[in-house]
């Protein structure tokens, strides 16, 4: 009884993520090489707020300072989606073959995305926060191959084929991390798709690639008597240098870690949730299908 009194105070889940988080960077970078990767962390515990770029512009507590913010970009400002759009008719072919045998290639969202993505959306998910899916990789061998070979920057957030039923639309939303860009490689698009980004709206199309930022407010629209697919690519934002890309892979990692680690935890007490900041996310995984990560305090994901 005397030695429970002189016990430390039960660390909370989000405290030690912290902890884990900070442990790795001093242990793999110097702190001149990562700041603003600090500075992230003072955005995700609140200490700091992120400021708003531009009309629209909703970025989460999941925040890198000094990026430039701007609801489209210029796909030839990034070599790899000229090459990307070439190769189009072997993602095009894979998608063909999955749409034939819809038991073994199953198009899905879990019921929290749906809330926001609406029924009509959907997808294919080939990796997420940074750990590719196998089973879905082995479906998608030749894209996956593709996308490797391309050297494109993906980021943690996720490689997938989302579908848009017919006269179907996502409302509008912000997914709030403001430190990567998604780029849309349009598969089947009929005439009259679109995504607002911002204040713009533009169409989707076939064989084209898009490239834009979802911390800014965004939604889409089918108006059509067919589906939509598209190939969604997250990448990271070309202003984080190579040591603040893998910074930000490593803090993912360990939420990774810690999320199966709470999960494992779960099945011996009771989990009411999790602390604020990059480690609450979910309250239980997604389905293996599910569109573009997590919902944060911020932030949903996008179409």
């Amino acid at each position: 009884m005397l030695f429970n009194l002189f016990q430390q105070p039960k660390r909370t889940r989000k405290e030690m993520f912290w902890e884990r988080v900070e442990q790795t960077l001093r242990s793999r970078y110097r702190f001149r090489e990562i700041r603003r990767i600090y500075d992230f962390i003072d955005y995700c515990n609140g200490n700091l707020q992120p400021p708003v770029a531009a009309t629209l512009h909703c970025p989460s507590e999941e925040f890198v300072p000094r990026l430039t913010a701007q609801p489209w970009w210029d796909p030839a400002d990034f070599p790899w989606t000229a090459q990307l759009e070439r190769q189009s008719p072997v993602i095009q072919e894979e998608l063909r073959s999955a749409l034939d045998q819809p038991r073994e290639y199953r198009f899905a969202a879990n019921s929290a995305m749906a809330q926001t993505m609406g029924a009509g959306w959907s997808a294919f998910r080939l990796q997420r926060f940074g750990e590719w899916i196998e089973d879905n990789r082995q479906k998608f061998p030749r894209t996956s191959a593709l996308l490797a070979d391309l050297g494109i920057p993906i980021a943690m957030r996720g490689v997938m084929i989302a579908r848009q039923r017919a006269g179907s639309g996502v409302q509008p939303h912000s997914d709030g991390r403001n430190f990567i860009l998604t780029a849309h490689l349009g598969l089947q698009v009929p005439e009259g798709c679109w995504m607002r980004v911002g204040e713009e709206r533009r169409e989707w199309r076939e064989n084209k690639v898009c490239v834009f930022d979802t911390s800014f407010e965004h939604e889409t629209g089918n108006p059509t008597q067919h589906g939509r697919f598209v190939l969604i690519v997250d990448f990271w934002h070309p202003e984080l240098s190579d040591a603040e890309r893998n910074a930000l892979a490593d803090i993912y990692a360990i939420r990774n870690e810690f999320d199966r680690e709470v999960l494992a935890a779960a099945e011996q007490e009771p989990v009411n949730g999790r602390a604020n900041g990059i480690e609450q996310k979910e309250q239980q995984q997604p389905t293996e299908g599910e569109r573009e990560g997590e919902k944060t305090p911020a932030a949903v994901e996008r179409p």
